[in-house]
């Protein structure tokens, strides 16, 4: 046999507890009411919110509510789900229904980069930004029918685990057992950053303190009970983070059309939203603002090719200003704003370099039609002849599409943290259907995540571009003041009035900010951050458990000579788990990158290392430890090579201008695409030259044998 446990475990939790009297029916009952029971409570809660809104009740009653009120249910899951017993804290004692253990799934798939970033990438890409969709969706495909069966048959506790056991030896262990670290501390470091954005818009303070609070919600879940905990408390965040996107949604649709069903409003504002992006296309104030951006984007231009020269100037030009404010005397503001000028000028001509190649990047995307987001209309005049011109950057884009497909299709399949929930099923048939319920959960946000991009356009297009500075919004002011590389203004032409390229929104605040755009209850943009929250925590849990497990499963214990008690090995687990989330944690408040860059990154390590040994270690009996040890080290090396040539900021950090490096164009969120093949193509040679065993073949006859589990 190849399962460490045959027998169903008593199952004893926070929706219910207790042993299941008969096979399994009275138990999911007992599950089916409690759950039904929550979502109930959750909807009222929101409703009682909205009412005590209406009534008057304090903003910072509210969000205190919103805030603790699902970190206090979470917390009291993951206590009731105690637990020093390894199979139950590595695997949740594999007898998590498949319909709830899909919902988990669907909620550690759907973190922060597709609560908060997959809409703000719409808005900000359009129609490409449809490439996460379509390669975040296949990859579910590739893992129901060619990983997940395998994995749960084998009956291991982690990945690394399995590599260790299909192939006979600690290396393979070991090699996946890092490029799983790596990858999964890539993406945690996005959903603490998510997390403490969060948190710091809900509270007031900074991101920095909003990061450390917020870890202290990831750590309740994932500290007291391991995956037993992480499994329910993700089935409370899912029942959250959905109401929480789909409230937004379904209100401005009615709000704007009158219409509740999402689809049909976004059907009715598309026409509109083209006929206002021509009306400012057309508009001379617009032309104007983009013209001073584009004399902009120029003037940084000319002054990177003469850099030394020009920063010596522009510290002259400070200090003379500076002196003119002494001499005057003129108001004590007036010799701040001096000294700050002289404080923001470029310390040496490194500096200076990197400074004004990103601001002439800014401002020449800023100068483009619509501030360089696509329009909803079709192209006319110019733009239809441009785009016609411009085949080169159109075949760019296509190869950059499919690449990034590939990427995170690949990715998702060889993410450790997904694949470890397909070990905590009751059979193989239940690891199959947990992906059919997982992408019926996740469809609900992703079908709606193009449309809420559609309403927040027409949103920002209509009720903020033409207003006069001193009557915008009161939400521009507040996310400004939080931070201001989140939302900023600049009145380029001095008209006073707000023209589109003069608003500058990270695609990252989108959803947390849209309730506010819309014009919602206060009540329902807490909610909107706690569905956030939810998101960013519950796929943190999962990250963090994943990564302390094989730290501690893969790289300890199992070389371990003297093996040690249960409750031993999960408390040294939870110490683990404490010091990666605090090293996460600060690597967060450093914000070397925006969440979607972090998370493509992590996608292209895993389809590079991971997805390539999974696959042939299945399918092709003759795969071989050296082989797979190779290829996983082969397509890492080669994947965090390209990040590291390709990408902008780490170009900038060696000195390099930002826009070269580029491979056939494309794009470092795509680096993955050249370690896949590497890694196969590595994998397939060195087993071959070496010869696999006849043991380790039997070992795939036995996975691939339809009746085992």
């Amino acid at each position: 046999m190849l399962s460490r446990r045959t027998e169903t475990p008593p199952m004893a939790i926070a929706t219910g507890g207790g042993a299941d009297p008969s096979p399994g029916r009275l138990y999911r009952r007992r599950v089916h009411r409690s759950f039904a029971a929550y979502v109930l409570a959750c909807v009222c809660g929101v409703a009682a919110m909205l009412a005590l809104e209406n009534a008057g009740l304090s903003h910072a009653w509210i969000a205190t509510f919103f805030l603790l009120g699902p970190v206090a249910v979470f917390a009291i899951i993951g206590a009731l789900c105690h637990t020093t017993d390894a199979d139950e804290y590595y695997v949740a004692g594999r007898a998590v229904p498949a319909a709830y253990n899909g919902i988990a799934i669907a909620a550690d798939w759907m973190s922060v980069a597709s609560f908060l970033g997959l809409t703000g990438l719409l808005y900000a890409t359009g129609y490409s930004g449809l490439a996460y969709l379509i390669g975040w969706t296949g990859g579910f495909c590739l893992i129901a029918m060619y990983v997940a069966p395998f994995l749960r048959k084998s009956g291991q506790y982690t990945i690394p685990d399995f590599l260790g056991h299909r192939y006979g030896s600690h290396l393979p262990r070991m090699v996946g057992l890092w490029v799983c670290v790596l990858c999964s501390f890539v993406y945690v470091v996005a959903q603490i950053y998510g997390v403490g954005l969060i948190v710091s818009r809900l509270t007031g303070k900074s991101l920095e303190v909003g990061v450390f609070l917020g870890l202290g919600g990831v750590l309740v879940c994932s500290f007291l009970g391991g995956m037993r905990a992480v499994t329910w408390t993700q089935v409370a965040q899912y029942v959250i983070l959905v109401i929480a996107f789909l409230v937004p949604v379904v209100w401005l649709s009615v709000r704007q059309t009158g219409v509740p069903l999402p689809q049909m409003a976004a059907a009715i504002q598309i026409p509109k939203l083209a006929a206002r992006e021509a009306e400012l296309r057309d508009d001379a104030r617009e032309q104007q603002a983009a013209a001073a951006f584009a004399a902009d984007a120029q003037r940084y231009a000319l002054k990177l090719e003469h850099v030394e020269s020009a920063l010596a100037e522009e510290h002259a030009a400070a200090s003379r200003r500076r002196e003119q404010v002494v001499v005057s005397g003129l108001l004590i503001e007036e010799l701040r704003a001096a000294n700050r000028a002289i404080a923001l000028v470029p310390k040496d001509a490194e500096a200076a370099r990197k400074a004004w190649a990103r601001a002439r990047d800014d401002s020449a995307k800023r100068s483009q039609p619509w501030s360089g987001t696509p329009g909803y209309g079709p192209p006319r005049g110019d733009e239809a002849s441009r785009e016609t011109i411009d085949l080169q950057a159109a075949k760019a884009s296509q190869i950059n599409f499919v690449a990034l497909v590939v990427c995170l299709m690949a990715g998702t399949a060889g993410l450790p943290h997904v694949l470890a929930r397909f070990y905590t099923t009751p059979t193989v048939r239940d690891a199959r259907w947990s992906v059919v319920w997982a992408l019926g959960g996740i469809a609900i946000l992703y079908i709606c995540a193009p449309i809420l991009a559609v309403l927040l356009r027409w949103e920002v297009l209509h009720g903020v571009v033409g207003l006069r500075l001193d009557q915008l919004p009161q939400w521009i002011a507040d996310w400004s003041r939080l931070d201001p590389t989140l939302v900023s203004i600049r009145d380029v032409n001095g008209d006073g009035l707000l023209q589109l390229p003069e608003l500058k929104i990270n695609p990252d605040i989108l959803v947390l900010a849209a309730p506010e755009i819309g014009g919602l209850p206060y009540a329902i943009t807490c909610l909107v951050a706690a569905g956030g929250l939810s998101a960013a925590l519950s796929t943190a849990d999962g990250l963090l458990l994943t990564i302390a497990n094989a730290l501690t499963h893969d790289l300890f214990f199992a070389r371990s000579v003297t093996p040690l008690h249960a409750s031993k090995r999960v408390a040294i687990s939870k110490v683990v788990l404490l010091a990666v989330a605090l090293l996460a944690a600060y690597v967060a408040t450093l914000q070397l990158a925006e969440i979607l860059a972090w998370v493509t990154a992590a996608f292209s390590i895993a389809a590079a290392t991971i997805f390539p040994a999974l696959v042939l270690g299945v399918y092709w009996k003759r795969t071989e430890r050296w082989g797979a040890s190779a290829g996983m080290l082969a397509g890492l090396g080669v994947t965090l090579g390209y990040l590291v040539h390709a990408h902008p900021v780490l170009r900038e950090l060696r000195g390099l201008p930002a826009d070269g490096g580029l491979w056939w164009g494309i794009q470092p969120s795509a680096a993955g695409v050249f370690g896949i093949p590497v890694a196969f193509a590595v994998t397939i040679m060195v087993s071959a030259v070496v010869g696999g065993s006849l043991q380790r073949a039997k070992i795939v006859d036995e996975l691939r044998r339809p009746n085992v589990g």
